[in-house]
Formats: structure tokens, C-alpha cells, sequence
């Protein structure tokens, strides 16, 4: 397969396209809104697509849906096609599979809250530090008797659980405040007054669901269908690509530099990963981003500014589309001087003053050869894609969902006994254990005498062996976190 496979564009002097064995190296899609960025982000997708790498995709406008359709070659079309070097376009779509965590447009995407892990549930419900401090708390309780929390229910009922609890906990865990626990209370009615309990539950979505290739030998593109979550829950859309990012990192084998990538996963909006960010978190981030390049991953992050991205994460993007930025404030002029600077200097070029004049499918690139050496910045017109540009229509979308091969995989929501029903149990045992009519008063005040601790552990071991007998993929596995809580075994 050559490079073309994954063109990007081209002008007079050639034609411009990542090489495959270096797009794993990840890459920056970067513009003003309204200056390309989806087209060409739908071109990249496709190219990876049809080289047989699956990707995944957020459609946070609603308009991404297209590239499931071969597009229609105007006159307007194949005039740029033959200005990047393309002599005749080729209409076709790509494999696609919608999701959606509200299951409204797409499969329904659920995570189980053991999944998503303590950190990342901190920063979806935006918690400070002490009170992050109690959810690991939460955690490495139920961890360390192997509870895995499924649902809302669950990390409700673990939170009451730690609460009330805290005097016997405190000495081993750390101190949990009552104060901290009903801002976090607090905290959950909030996500679930934004649609968020619908993240969390069962059949949790399965990552080789996402690293499928069809019959045909294209990667499928996952579409994320989050144009609500985005609108409704940020943080929420942000954790969603963090937890698969986590994912990909814990679970895939190392392969070093492949051929192609075994993935590709585009973040857009990508300043949400960042912005506000606890320091530990960011410090992961940025350790996944670098680490995951050996697991065959690449990440292209989409945003409107270079400065949107740290530093130390920003180094590590090898594959660059500039489109064009505005400089009308000081602000965006250092913007501007940011972006060009990232580039490898053209002499022929005047990076800095083509950023602010770049026309709509217009873009400065460079991209790594194959020795890993940035190219030299070149000015660009995009290539336009084979597939439809904007969205399909909704009974389109119906007919592709209903001969999804994963119809009927996620539809139903499963509610399996896990916390909430263990500790309910337990707590109507108590009551009726609890019974001072049939109780010996020599009984009672041997049960009085007996220490809370002892209780608990009992507890512990009751649902210990409840909770492991109903989670038959866990059983006999210690459960560990990866770097950014995810769950791993070992």
C-alpha cells in the first residue's frame, strides 16, 4: 500500500499524505470553526478506513454521517480533485457503526462504573481534590473485595456504604468527611439530572467491538453520535474518549511500529481533555498519549488553536493539518505565531501570514517521512472525500442501525444483582436480626459488645463471595487499575 492511501492533499508541486508506518505517531487537526476542519477529518477517517484500520470518530455537529455514503462528484469536485492529483474521484462510503450514549441515533455506548475508574469519575463529576480523595476511597474498597459497581445504584449505595462506615474505614483508607460525601451527593444528582445515569450500566460496550474489519477488508469507523452529550455533558463526552483511550492502553499488546496503525481515535474539541484538568490526571494523559503509540494507536487531536493542546502533548503529534485561525485580538495573534512555529520551516513560505489567508479547504501540512523526520511545512488544498459531505438522512440512519451486526447486542438495558442489591440485602438481614421481642437480652449485649470492624468483615466476605460468584469473568482475578484507573487484571 503506498502513501497515497492516505492523502490528505497537494498542490502544484505534488501531493502531500501521511505514511502509514508513521501514523501512529499521532497528529493535530487544528483551524478557525467554518475553515474545513470535518472534511478533513472525513477524508482521514475514510483513508484510514479503506486502509484497513478502523477508527473511531465524535460527531459532535450532527454532520459526520455522510462518510457512511458514497458521495456525488459535481463538476466543482473533480475540478479539486485534479488540482491534488487525483484524476477521477470514486465515490463510495464506509463501513460504518453508530453510537450513542443516549441510544437515540446509534447503538447504545454503556460503561460500568468499575470500568471508568475512580479518576476519571472524579473529573466527570468535576469533584476537588478531597473529595476525589474519598472516591478512590470508594474504590479501593470495592476493590479489594472484588464488588464491581455497574450502575448510579451502585455508587450510591457504595457511598452511603463508606459513610457510614467511615469510623471503621477512616483507620485503613483515610478520613471521609460527611461534608465531602453530600458534595458528592450532590455532584451525582446533578449527572443525572444531565441524562448521565444512561452512561453507566450494562451490557457494557466490549472494545473489540470497535476494532472491527469488514468483509471487504476496510476498517469499520465508529461514529459517536454526541451532539447531545456534548451539549448536555462535556465532561461527560470528555471522559467517554478518555476511558477508550484508558482502554486501548491497558488492553492491547505492545506491536512497536507496525505497517499501519491497529487504531486510530480522533478527538474532537479537544481543549475539554485539558482545560481545568487536576495536574495528576494531565500528567496520565499525556503518559498514555506517549506510551500508546506501541500498541499500534494513533490519536489526532482536533481543535481550533495549537495552544488549546499542552505543550508536552503537542511534541508528540507528528502529523499536522493547519487550517486557517483568525488573529483579530493579541490573543489570536499568538495563536497564530504558535501554530507556526510548530512547523519545520519552509524557506519558500511565509508560515506565519498563510495561517491568517488560507482559504475554506485550504491547509498547511507536514507530515513525518519514513525515517520519523518532520517534512517541511507545504500549503495545500484538501482532497475532497469519496463519501457524502454532510449528514444522511434519519431513515437512512434507521436502515444502517436495523443491519448493524450489533443489533440487538447493546439495545436491552441488563440490571444483574451487584452493590446496590448485596448491600440492600444485607441491610434487610440486619433489620431482621435486629428483632428485640425474640432476642435474649445476654444476645443483645453480646451483639453490642461486638466490634463494628467485625461486622464489616463479615460483610466483606459475605458479599465478597456474592458479587465474585455473579461476575464469572472476574473470578479469581485481583483487580488492579492501569494509568488512568481502568481496569486491568493480572
Amino acid at each position: 500500500m503506498t502513501t497515497r492511501a492516505l492523502l490528505i492533499g497537494g498542490n502544484a508541486e505534488g501531493t502531500v499524505a501521511i505514511e502509514p508506518r508513521m501514523a501512529n505517531r499521532h497528529g493535530l487537526i487544528a483551524g478557525a470553526t467554518g475553515t474545513g476542519k470535518t472534511i478533513t477529518l472525513q477524508v482521514l477517517a475514510q483513508a484510514f478506513s479503506q486502509l484497513g484500520v478502523p477508527v473511531l470518530v465524535p460527531d459532535i455537529k450532527g454532520d459526520f454521517s455522510g462518510i457512511a455514503k458514497p458521495g456525488v462528484v459535481s463538476e466543482k469536485l473533480q475540478q479539486r480533485a485534479l488540482r491534488v492529483g487525483i484524476e477521477a474521484l470514486e465515490p463510495k462510503g464506509a463501513s460504518v457503526v453508530f453510537w450513542d450514549v443516549y441510544g437515540e441515533k446509534g447503538h447504545p455506548l454503556r460503561l460500568t462504573i468499575s470500568e471508568l475508574g475512580p479518576q476519571l469519575l472524579s473529573r466527570l463529576l468535576g469533584l476537588n481534590e478531597t473529595q476525589s480523595g474519598i472516591i478512590d476511597i470508594l474504590f479501593r474498597v470495592a476493590d479489594d473485595q472484588g464488588w464491581l459497581l455497574l450502575d448510579m445504584k451502585d455508587l450510591r449505595a457504595m457511598l452511603n456504604h463508606v459513610h457510614e462506615h467511615r469510623a471503621e474505614l477512616g483507620p485503613r483508607y483515610g478520613n471521609i468527611s460527611p461534608a465531602s460525601v453530600g458534595a458528592i451527593q450532590r455532584s451525582l444528582l446533578r449527572l443525572e439530572q444531565q441524562g448521565g445515569e444512561q452512561l453507566f450500566g450494562e451490557p457494557a460496550v466490549s472494545l473489540d467491538d470497535f476494532l472491527q474489519v469488514d468483509e471487504h477488508g476496510q476498517g469499520v469507523v465508529n461514529i459517536l453520535h454526541a451532539e447531545r452529550l456534548y451539549r448536555e455533558s462535556p465532561l461527560g463526552y470528555a471522559c467517554v474518549l478518555l476511558w477508550l483511550l484508558s482502554e486501548l492502553f491497558e488492553q492491547l499488546p505492545e506491536v512497536g511500529d507496525a505497517d499501519k496503525p491497529r487504531f486510530v481515535l480522533f478527538f474532537d474539541e479537544a481543549h475539554l481533555l485539558f482545560n481545568d484538568t487536576p495536574k495528576a490526571l494531565l500528567d496520565r494523559i499525556e503518559q498514555v498519549v506517549r506510551l500508546i503509540r506501541s500498541k499500534g494507536v494513533g490519536v489526532y487531536f482536533v481543535t481550533q488553536s495549537p495552544l488549546d493542546l499542552p505543550d508536552t502533548v503537542l511534541a508528540q503529534l507528528g502529523n499536522r493539518v493547519q487550517h486557517a485561525l483568525r488573529a483579530f485580538t493579541p490573543r489570536d495573534q499568538k495563536a497564530v505565531r504558535a501554530a507556526a512555529q510548530t512547523f519545520r520551516a519552509n524557506p519558500d513560505l511565509d508560515t506565519e501570514a498563510v495561517i491568517t489567508a488560507l482559504g475554506v479547504g485550504e491547509a498547511l501540512v507536514s507530515v513525518l517521512d519514513e525515517k520519523g523526520s518532520p517534512s517541511i511545512v507545504q500549503h495545500v488544498w484538501v482532497r475532497p472525500p469519496d463519501s457524502q459531505m454532510g449528514p444522511i438522512t434519519d431513515a437512512e440512519r434507521a436502515a444502517m442501525l436495523a443491519a448493524s451486526p450489533l443489533k440487538g447486542v447493546y439495545d436491552e438495558l441488563v440490571d444483574r444483582e451487584s452493590a446496590y442489591e448485596l448491600l440492600q440485602q444485607q441491610a434487610e438481614r440486619s433489620m431482621s436480626e435486629e428483632k428485640p421481642e425474640t432476642r435474649k437480652q445476654g444476645t443483645t449485649r453480646s451483639r453490642r459488645e461486638k466490634s463494628m470492624a467485625d461486622e464489616v468483615t463479615d460483610m466483606i466476605t459475605s458479599f465478597g463471595r456474592s458479587a465474585m460468584s455473579s461476575i464469572g469473568t472476574q473470578l479469581g482475578r485481583q483487580i488492579v487499575r492501569g494509568l488512568l484507573g481502568s481496569l486491568r487484571s493480572r
